[in-house]
C-alpha cells in the first residue's frame, strides 16, 4: 500500500530522497574527528617502519656523482641540470647534511660547517638516518654502510642492499645506455646524514610536494575515510535501489542518461575524491573559509561546516543519481543497452543503413572486414588441420611473429595500452577456448576410430577429419589395415593347420598303410620270389616314410628358426653344377636339358654348406618331376654390388594353376591332385633355408613357366 501511494505522490519520495542524502552528510560532517584520528594514527604508525620507504633513498648513489661534480667541474652545472638522471636527488639534497673527505680524512665539501665531524663520528644520535659510500682509486665503490638512530638491523640491511643494486645499475646505465658520468669520484668518502626533522619532513612533506597534500593523502589513504565514505556511500546506492520512485524503466529524462554519461561522471567523480580529503583537513584545521579572525571563529566555523554539507550533500547525489541511472539495466534487460548504450545504438544504426556516406563507408569496412575474416579463418583452419610433423618450427616462429606483431602495436596506445592489451587477452581466450573446444572434438573423433580398432571393427572406412590429427588417423588407418592383413595371415594359417592335419594323414597313411599290408602278405607267403618282392615293396615305402618324417622335423625346425647355422665361404656355382651332376640321370630320364649361365670365376658367399645344398637340391628335384619332358631347364647366376642371384626356369608339364605366392607354404603342391610321390616339403624348406641366411627366395609363373629366383648378400651381416 505505501509502495503505491509513493509511487502516486512523487513529492513524497523526493522528500525522502533529501532526507537520505541529509542524513549521510551530517552523518560524514559528524565522522571528521573520526577520520582525523585514523589518519595520524596511520601516519605515526608508518613513520616508524621506515623500511617501507629504501627505495626513496637509492638516489643518494647519484648524488655521489653530482657532489663530487662540484669539486672536480668535470661537467658544467647547465648540463648536470639536463640529465634526468640525477633529478630525483635533487629534492633528497635539501634534506640531507653531506661531506665529501679524501684518504687522508681532509675535508674536500661539506654542506654546512662541523658537519663532517658529525658524520664521521660514530654518535649516531644526532641523525636519524647515515650513509656512507667509499670509493676506491679506480673510482668503483668498495663498500656501502647505513645506520641511524631510526633503523634496526633489518631496516639497514634492506638499505644496503637496495643502495648496492642502485650502484650497480647505475654503472650499467653508464657503460651500456649511454648515461654519462659527469664526474667519477676516486678515493673520497661520502657520507650522508639526515636529522630526525628533516627525515620526518622529506618523507611526508618533501616527497608531496608541500606540507598540505602530505596530510590530505594520509586523510585520502586512512581506513577511517574509506569506511566511512563507504558507509554512506552504501546507503545512498541502497535507498536508490530500495525507494519506489517511478516504474524502473522510465522516470525524469535526469535519470535515463545514456550509460557513457554515467561512467564519465563516476569516473569523474571517484578521481575528485582528493577535493574532498583537503576540504575534510582543511575544516578541522579551520583554514577552508576565513571571513573574521581569528581562524577558529564560530562564523568560519558555522560557514566552513554548512559548506562541508552542500558538498557532501551533492557528492551523495550524485551516488544517488549514478545508481538510479543504472538500476533499470536489470528491469529491461536486453532493451537497456539498446535504448541507453550511445555505442551500440549508433553500431545498430550503422547495420539499419544510416547516411548514403554511412552506408559507403560501411561497406567499405565490409569489404576489409570480409577479407581479413577470410585471412583469419584460413589461419584458424591452418592450426586446425596443422601437421606437427611437417615444419612445425617454421609454424612457431609463424605464430610467434604475429603475437610479436600485436603485442607491438598495443605498445603504441601508451597510457590505454593496458585496456587495449586487456582486450586482446580476452579476444586471445575467446579464441583459444574456440580453438581448443574444435580440437577436442577432433581429439574425440580419433577416440571413436580408435575405439572402432579396439572392439575389432577392421572394415568400417575411417574417413573422419581429425585436423592437427590427421597423421595419427593415417597410422590409425595403416594399423587397420596391418590388422587386416594379420587376421587373414592367421586365418590361413588355421587353414593350414587344418590342411596339414589332413595332408600329414593322407600322406602318412599312405605308405603306412602299404607297409601292413605286404607285411601281412609276407607273413603268408611261401614264394622266394615274391617274398624278395614285397621286402623290396616294403623298403622303398619305408622310405618314403622316413623322408617324409624327416622333411616334417626340418620344416619344424626352420619354421621355428631353432636351426644352427656354420658360414663359410661357398662357390655357388661349384655347388649347383655339383648337384646338377648327382641328378643328370633323373634329369636325363625325364628328357631334360640344363643351360647353364654363370660366371667363369667363382662366386663367393658365406652361407652354411648343408643347408644350401639342401635348398638346391630340392629345387632341381622338383624340376626332375615336374618340368615338362623333353624341354630345356636355364640355370643362371649374376653377380651384383651387393648380392648374388640364382634364376631357375622350366617349362612346367602339369598346368600352374596355382597361386605362386602359396606354392612355398606347407604341403602346397603344383599338383593339386596330388598324383605324385612328393610331400608338398621341398619349396617350403627351401625358402625357409634361405631366409634363415638372409636371403630371398621368390617364385613366378607366366603360362606354363616356373621361375625360381633366390638372392643372397654377398657379406653376411
Amino acid at each position: 500500500m505505501l509502495d503505491t501511494k509513493l509511487k502516486n505522490n512523487p513529492k513524497i519520495v523526493w522528500l525522502a530522497v533529501i532526507l537520505v542524502l541529509c542524513i549521510c552528510s551530517a552523518g560524514m560532517i559528524l565522522l571528521y574527528p573520526s577520520i582525523r584520528n585514523s589518519a595520524q594514527e596511520d601516519r605515526n604508525e608508518s613513520s616508524n617502519e621506515l623500511g617501507l620507504y629504501v627505495d626513496e633513498f637509492t638516489s643518494l648513489a647519484e648524488g655521489n656523482y653530482v657532489l663530487y661534480n662540484q669539486l672536480s667541474k668535470e661537467t658544467s652545472q647547465a648540463d648536470v641540470l639536463e640529465e634526468n638522471a640525477y633529478n630525483e636527488f635533487r629534492l633528497l639534497e635539501r634534506y640531507t647534511d653531506y661531506s665529501i673527505t679524501d684518504e687522508e680524512g681532509n675535508i674536500l665539501l661539506e654542506s654546512q660547517q662541523d658537519v663532517q665531524e658529525a658524520l664521521e663520528s660514530g654518535q649516531d644520535g644526532r641523525y636519524a638516518l647515515k650513509v656512507e659510500f667509499v670509493f676506491d682509486s679506480h673510482g668503483q665503490v668498495s663498500s656501502i654502510g647505513v645506520s641511524g638512530s631510526r633503523l634496526d638491523r633489518e631496516t639497514a640491511y634492506g638499505m644496503e642492499q637496495a643502495l648496492i643494486s642502485a650502484q650497480e645499475d647505475l654503472e650499467y646505465d653508464f657503460d651500456y645506455n649511454g648515461f654519462r658520468k659527469i664526474s667519477n669520484p676516486e678515493n673520497v668518502t661520502v657520507r650522508y646524514g639526515m636529522t630526525e626533522e628533516n627525515l620526518t619532513e622529506y618523507l611526508y612533506t618533501g616527497r608531496m610536494g608541500d606540507e598540505e597534500s602530505a596530510d590530505v593523502y594520509w586523510v585520502l589513504e586512512s581506513d577511517g575515510f574509506f569506511w566511512i565514505f563507504l558507509l554512506f556511500v552504501g546507503i545512498t546506492a541502497a535507498a536508490a535501489i530500495l525507494l519506489p520512485f517511478w516504474k524502473r524503466t522510465d522516470g525524469p529524462a535526469l535519470f535515463r542518461a545514456p550509460l557513457e554519461i554515467v561512467l564519465l561522471v563516476a569516473v569523474i567523480f571517484f578521481s575528485t575524491l582528493f577535493y574532498q580529503a583537503r576540504m575534510i583537513w582543511k575544516t578541522m584545521n579551520h583554514e577552508l573559509i576565513l571571513i573574521v579572525s581569528p581562524a577558529e571563529a564560530p562564523v568560519n566555523t558555522a560557514v566552513s561546516y554548512l559548506l562541508n554539507f552542500f558538498v557532501w550533500a551533492f557528492s551523495f547525489g550524485i551516488v544517488f543519481w549514478l545508481v538510479t541511472c543504472l538500476r533499470p539495466m536489470f528491469a529491461m534487460g536486453k532493451e537497456y543497452w539498446r535504448q541507453r548504450v550511445w555505442t551500440i545504438r549508433f553500431i545498430l544504426w550503422v547495420k539499419r543503413g544510416g547516411t548514403r556516406s554511412v552506408r559507403g563507408a560501411k561497406n567499405t569496412a565490409g569489404g576489409v572486414w570480409q577479407r581479413f575474416k577470410e585471412f583469419l579463418r584460413r589461419q584458424y583452419d591452418l592450426l586446425l588441420h596443422f601437421d606437427f610433423t611437417d615444419k612445425t618450427n617454421k609454424m612457431i616462429l609463424k605464430v610467434v611473429i604475429m603475437n610479436f606483431v600485436v603485442l607491438f602495436i598495443i605498445t603504441f596506445f601508451w597510457v590505454f595500452g593496458i585496456g587495449v592489451l586487456i582486450a586482446y587477452s580476452i579476444i586471445l581466450f575467446l579464441f583459444l577456448r574456440k580453438y581448443l573446444d574444435q580440437v577436442q572434438e577432433q581429439y574425440k573423433s580419433v577416440l571413436r576410430t580408435t575405439s572402432r580398432l579396439a572392439a575389432g571393427d577392421l572394415d568400417t572406412e575411417i574417413s573422419e577429419d581429425a585436423g592437427i590429427f590427421n597423421p595419427v588417423q593415417d597410422e590409425l588407418r595403416k594399423i587397420q589395415a596391418g590388422f587386416r592383413r594379420a587376421v587373414e595371415e592367421e586365418m590361413k594359417s588355421e587353414r593350414m593347420k587344418t590342411d596339414l592335419v589332413t595332408n600329414v594323414s593322407h600322406d602318412l597313411k599312405t605308405p603306412l598303410t602299404a607297409i601292413i599290408t605286404y607285411v601281412d602278405l609276407l607273413k603268408n607267403e611261401k614264394d622266394e620270389e615274391k617274398r624278395k618282392e614285397y621286402i623290396g615293396i616294403l623298403e622303398k615305402k619305408s622310405q618314403r616314410l622316413k623322408v617324409l618324417i624327416e622333411d616334417l622335423f626340418e620344416i619344424s625346425k626352420a619354421t621355428s628358426h631353432n636351426v644352427t647355422l656354420h658360414f663359410m665361404k661357398l662357390d655357388i656355382t661349384g655347388l649347383l653344377k655339383q648337384i646338377e651332376l648327382e641328378y643328370d640321370r633323373n634329369l636325363k630320364a625325364a628328357g631334360l636339358e640344363v643351360k647353364w649361365d654363370v660366371p667363369e670365376e667363382k662366386v663367393i658367399v658365406e652361407l652354411d654348406s648343408e643347408k644350401a645344398y639342401r635348398i638346391f637340391e630340392n629345387l632341381i628335384v622338383n624340376i626332375s618331376k615336374y618340368a615338362l619332358p623333353n624341354t630345356r631347364v636355364f640355370i643362371e647366376v649374376k653377380e651384383e654390388q651387393d648380392n648374388v642371384s640364382v634364376r631357375m626356369k622350366n617349362v612346367s608339364a602339369a598346368e600352374l594353376n596355382f597361386n605362386a605366392d602359396e606354392i612355398t607354404d606347407r604341403f602346397v603342391r603344383g599338383d593339386v591332385s596330388r598324383n605324385t610321390e612328393g610331400s608338398g616339403l621341398g619349396l617350403p624348406i627351401a625358402k625357409s633355408f634361405t631366409e634363415l641366411m638372409h636371403g630371398t627366395l621368390k617364385i613366378s609363373t607366366e603360362a606354363d613357366l616356373f621361375r625360381v629366383e633366390i638372392v643372397f648378400p654377398r657379406v653376411r651381416e
